[in-house]
């Protein structure tokens, strides 16, 4: 008998996925790319599926910026001008399967603010806990930044949370950041789904 993702992942009433700046400035190609951010989109296409399968919550955040943010080197920030809202480059790519029902959280929208958590500025908690979720399953860009502090923020708010790993990948601007960020997630209560 072969097993479902959905019966390998043990999902259940109170679980959600949620997908994080899949955007196409962050993969190869786009102004601030993960270099191997494109192997996140199957994966997260398979999860989406799983998740829609047993229609439990799906829902992504992306970076939606004013064209003059603090975080662009212009604005006085450290990266060059990425995902700024109605622009090609902070959609998803057209292989992500990102559908109609996805709860879509927008971050970073105020010129004046910086938002790597999904939570950051947000109504993200307020939406799980009307969604009634408990657990979370999360995957997308980047590990060491939006990643990395949105899960953080989860465990804050009080939720489970499982870090995807097959679906996740680094900016890694030192070589280590990827190892620190994942320890750091697990040190604050994550769990590391390999």
């Amino acid at each position: 008998m072969t097993i479902s993702l959905g019966q390998k992942l043990g999902l259940r009433p109170g679980d959600a996925l949620l997908v994080i700046d899949v955007q196409r400035d962050f993969l190869p190609g786009g102004s601030l790319p993960v270099a191997e951010g494109r192997e996140v989109v199957a994966p997260l296409n398979a999860y989406i599926a799983a998740f829609s399968a047993r229609r439990l919550p799906i829902l992504a955040t992306r970076d939606w910026h004013p064209p003059d943010h603090c975080s662009f080197r212009e604005s006085g920030g450290p990266w060059p001008p990425h995902c700024v809202r109605q622009t090609p480059g902070a959609e998803w790519p057209s292989e992500l399967r990102i559908s109609p029902e996805t709860h879509v959280i927008s971050k970073a929208t105020s010129a004046d603010t910086e938002a790597y958590s999904g939570f950051s500025g947000t109504a993200l908690a307020r939406l799980l806990r009307d969604l009634k979720v408990r657990r979370l399953f999360v995957g997308g860009l980047a590990t060491d930044y939006c990643v990395h502090d949105t899960v953080l923020d989860a465990r804050a708010q009080g939720f489970e949370v499982s870090v995807l790993a097959d679906a996740v990948r680094a900016v890694n601007l030192r070589p280590e950041d990827a190892g620190r960020a994942i320890e750091d997630m697990i040190a604050h209560g994550a769990s590391w789904h390999a």
